[in-house]
């Protein structure tokens, strides 16, 4: 039987423009984590200073959520009948959080910025669950709740750890 449908094209009963928005959304979202999670491993494996040992194990466990949420990320888009990012140069396009490549930032400030990082993923998912809402992706939806949940709990424990440095 011969493949007779589109490359890539999986099928949805979103709407294409609502997919597409949906898309859009979503691929920054991944843009952002994958920025995020690498951040997040640079500063973990660069912290240094008397409360080392504790950053250091609290950035490994972080940069792992991150990661892996980005595959269910990558998934969600396909299944609204779309394609993801491709290369580090599609990232780069795409996302908004900051890169840092300084040779030593301070403990400090690797704890603010992570935390600042974190806040604007979570106004990245509020933004995306409003788009999703709207394209009735009702699992999208429910999946950027538990995605701006763990967010949230990183930018708290960053926080909290920040408090007495």
């Amino acid at each position: 039987m011969a493949d007779t449908a589109e490359p890539l094209k999986t099928p949805t009963d979103i709407k294409s423009n609502a997919a597409k928005s949906v898309a859009e959304a979503l691929n920054g979202i991944l843009a952002d984590s994958f920025a995020l999670y690498l951040k997040t491993k640079n500063f973990h494996w660069h912290v240094s200073g008397p409360h080392f040992r504790d950053y250091h194990l609290m950035l490994d466990d972080q940069a792992t959520q991150i990661l892996d949420t980005t595959d269910a990320i990558a998934e969600r888009v396909r299944k609204t009948g779309n394609t993801t990012l491709r290369s580090i140069g599609d990232i780069a396009r795409h996302q908004t959080i900051k890169d840092n490549d300084e040779t030593f930032v301070p403990a400090a400030q690797m704890l603010i910025e992570l935390r600042e990082d974190n806040l604007r993923l979570v106004e990245s998912l509020r933004e995306a669950k409003d788009i999703v809402d709207e394209a009735k992706d009702n699992a999208t939806s429910g999946i950027l709740d538990d995605w701006t949940d763990l967010a949230e709990e990183r930018a708290w424990f960053l926080f909290e750890a920040s408090r007495n440095v």
